[in-house]
């Protein structure tokens, strides 16, 4: 693949990753990682590059790039260094994939299924087409790449790093924090840069190796961490879920921004990006979804979706759900394998029609049209001031008071004792560290 066609896929990709995430709307810290982005860049092995920085709005702890010079880092990632030297080693990580050409490379040998996130339930194939299929640029951004790959990323990792002045020993510290926090959530949500390699702990002592090396060779004598202003730019960041985008509960969904809620049938696998909620039965036969429609009308929007799923209406009709106009339709999909039947109910609220379908095996259909149903029939305006208001919780920046452990710490400041271990892993530190007065600490608040 020629460096023509490397940049016109980056560039193509991009919109449809910040599309998939949403941006994580901070100046502060946006101008903080495009100013070391591009110190970086133009230290590296391809400074000749366009490269752009971002940070997307995700509570998973990861770090990608996709070719030509696109670099993305998680919310989730932000919230979880302790200083600048442990962001900057993971930037040199990811401009080392970009430099040293492993998408593309990867790109080649492997491509990856189209389909989005809940496709690994549908089991049954004719239902595959309606899941939103992943797009090219999110098919980049979860590859995974292969040990040698990732060992070459670590190298040129500390490399660059070090060549702007970090310590670049901290990286080996945050793969720590990395496996600390896969070992609590079971070995979910894990950015690939960890989970490729053969050990986190030969891991660390080859980074550090590698971080003194560069250290000698440049003659660094104080070599920078700066902790206390990268928390101070952290201060207030979002950690965990964004009520605001959706949240789920006692399964209920409710989206305080566009102020509706509706039922979730119980036990269904369930997965909210900012284009659509999707929703399956364990057993994968059968999926719903709710997205935004365009049109007018209800009869338009109607209209558009049985055009772009090649639907046969079996029949429609218009009327009221819990007091907004609605049009509900049934139609069928036929294909070589069988037929699908999909029910589609849309519904118009606050200037928006929103478009709820479900969708099996004609055969299995009638099985799955009471769940269907009682979700579509109880989209509602939500108006529980609880739930409109419910705040994401923020990182707050604490100064211990006097000299005492980080549990202490966490103690003084009326955390609860059964967040104490993530509020550890969230620190980088053990709940009995020693804590000099004037230490600044992550903990949460509203």
């Amino acid at each position: 693949m020629s460096e023509a066609q490397e940049i016109a896929m980056g560039r193509e990709s991009d919109p449809q990753i910040v599309a998939f995430f949403g941006l994580y709307e901070d100046p502060q810290l946006q101008k903080f990682i495009t100013e070391k982005g591009l110190e970086m860049a133009a230290i590296s092995h391809r400074p000749h590059l366009d490269y752009e920085f971002k940070i997307v709005d995700s509570p998973v702890i990861n770090a990608f790039a996709v070719p030509g010079g696109y670099v993305y880092f998680t919310r989730g990632i932000m919230a979880h260094f302790n200083n600048e030297a442990e962001f900057a080693g993971v930037l040199g990580h990811e401009i080392g994939h970009i430099t040293a050409r492993h998408s593309v490379i990867q790109q080649r040998n492997q491509i990856l299924g189209q389909l989005g996130m809940i496709a690994g339930v549908i089991l049954v194939p004719e239902l595959g087409q309606f899941v939103e299929p992943l797009s090219q640029g999110m098919q980049l951004a979860l590859l995974s790449f292969g040990r040698d790959a990732e060992r070459q990323s670590d190298k040129l990792g500390v490399e660059y790093s070090s060549r702007i002045g970090y310590d670049a020993t901290e990286m080996a510290g945050f793969f720590r924090t990395l496996e600390r926090q896969q070992a609590k959530s079971g070995g979910g949500d894990i950015p690939d840069f960890l989970s490729t390699h053969p050990s986190p702990s030969e891991r660390n002592v080859t980074v550090a190796r590698m971080a003194g090396e560069w250290q000698e060779k440049l003659k660094m004598t104080n070599a920078e961490v700066s902790r206390n202003s990268y928390l101070q730019k952290i201060d207030g960041i979002v950690l965990g879920e964004d009520p605001n985008q959706g949240f789920l509960e006692n399964d209920v969904f409710y989206h305080p921004v566009l102020k509706f809620s509706f039922q979730v049938p119980k036990d269904w696998s369930f997965q909210n990006t900012p284009q659509q909620v999707q929703m399956a039965p364990k057993s994968g036969d059968a999926l719903m979804m709710l997205s935004l429609a365009s049109g007018n009308s209800l009869q338009e929007a109607t209209n558009k979706i049985l055009e772009q799923y090649k639907l046969e209406k079996v029949e429609s009709k218009e009327e009221r759900i819990n007091g907004l106009p609605a049009m509900i339709t049934v139609a069928d999909q036929k294909q070589e394998q069988g037929t699908v039947r999909v029910i589609s109910t849309m519904i118009q609220f606050d200037g928006n029609i929103y478009n709820t379908m479900g969708i099996a095996e004609i055969s299995k259909f009638p099985n799955y049209l009471p769940e269907f149903q009682r979700s579509m029939r109880d989209f509602r305006e939500l108006k529980d001031a609880d739930k409109l208001n419910r705040k994401p919780e923020v990182v707050r920046i604490k100064t211990t008071p006097r000299d005492m452990t980080l549990q202490e710490a966490l103690q003084h400041f009326s955390i609860p004792q059964n967040r104490f271990e993530e509020l550890a892993i969230l620190n980088g530190m053990d709940l009995d560290d020693q804590l000099e007065q004037g230490k600044l600490i992550k903990v949460v608040g509203k």
